[in-house]
């Protein structure tokens, strides 16, 4: 016998409901369009409305810039921070980082090709600590430069970095500024060709050491670029900034970066500036 009716299926509620929403949809933090999660993916996480660029993960610009399944990652990949400080917490977090994301710190580093050309890439995630800058972080951009110098290849570097230097180690964490220039330095003197790419944000002593010194930089779409933050420094000299000050489109008006360029056009534009810079089947910046 067929019923009449079928009872009606229950809805999740609450904090059921709340988890799928989450799980499925990501909303624009610029417009407050929400979009499935899915079709952001197609879009490289961009938004198709505004052009907010949504923060992503390391791997995913892996994926996104680099040649498909080209990645290889063995650049400082088995080296870890071991808390010099005996930071209160610090181990755990680190534990916590290392299990969830899978990366052994903020940094990811490794060779691949951009259209054919071989490059090293270096690439910092947000979600570990805030992109925040350590010993293992310095050291795997210094390893990275060395391996560039070493094999002739350009060497890309892109960063997100809320607060640069990494509290948590003190000053272990500021002396990798001096060391990640020390790199940088090794690339120019050997004509390597460095590109710094900025997404947002990049801050604090990523962007005042070796984010800056790029032969090339390109920033991502609306990107906050800078040392302190703008409330930091209106608090500080109690004046009212520009409008968009230390946005990526204001730090191109004023020189400081050369290109503003979309996501969805970075795997293209560094193509251009690898060809340009010498780039092309390992050949240094002035052959």
């Amino acid at each position: 016998m067929i019923p009449f009716f079928k009872k009606k299926k229950q809805l999740p509620s609450g904090k059921d409901r709340k988890e799928i929403k989450e799980e499925l949809f990501a909303k624009c933090e610029k417009c407050g369009a929400l979009y499935y999660k899915k079709q952001l993916e197609r879009e490289l996480w961009v938004c198709p409305e505004c052009g907010y660029h949504f923060r992503i993960p390391a791997r995913k610009y892996v994926e996104y810039i680099l040649d498909e399944g080209d990645f290889e990652e063995r650049i400082g990949q088995n080296i870890y921070a071991n808390d010099p400080l005996k930071f209160p917490g610090y181990a755990k977090k680190l534990e916590g980082y290392y299990k969830k994301l899978e990366l052994n710190d903020a940094a990811l580093c490794g060779t691949g090709h951009i259209n054919g050309i071989k490059v090293v890439f270096f690439v910092t995630d947000f979600k570990f600590l805030g992109g925040s800058m350590g010993s293992v972080y310095g050291e795997i951009f210094l390893r990275g430069t060395r391996k560039a110098i070493s094999e002739n290849l350009p060497f890309i570097s892109l960063t997100t970095s809320g607060g640069g230097a990494r509290m948590h180690e003190g000053i272990f964490s500021l002396m990798q500024m001096a060391k990640t220039v020390v790199g940088v330095v090794e690339l120019n003197e050997a004509n390597i060709p460095f590109i710094s790419v900025v997404a947002h944000p990049t801050m604090g002593g990523v962007m005042a050491s070796f984010a800056s010194l790029g032969d090339i930089i390109l920033a991502e779409p609306g990107a906050l670029l800078g040392f302190a933050g703008p409330r930091v420094i209106e608090q500080t000299i109690r004046q009212k900034l520009p409008e968009g000050f230390q946005t990526s489109e204001f730090l191109l008006e004023k020189g400081f970066v050369d290109d503003v360029v979309s996501r969805k056009e970075l795997k293209e534009k560094l193509t251009f500036y690898l060809k340009h810079l010498g780039g092309e089947n390992g050949r240094s910046k002035t052959d």
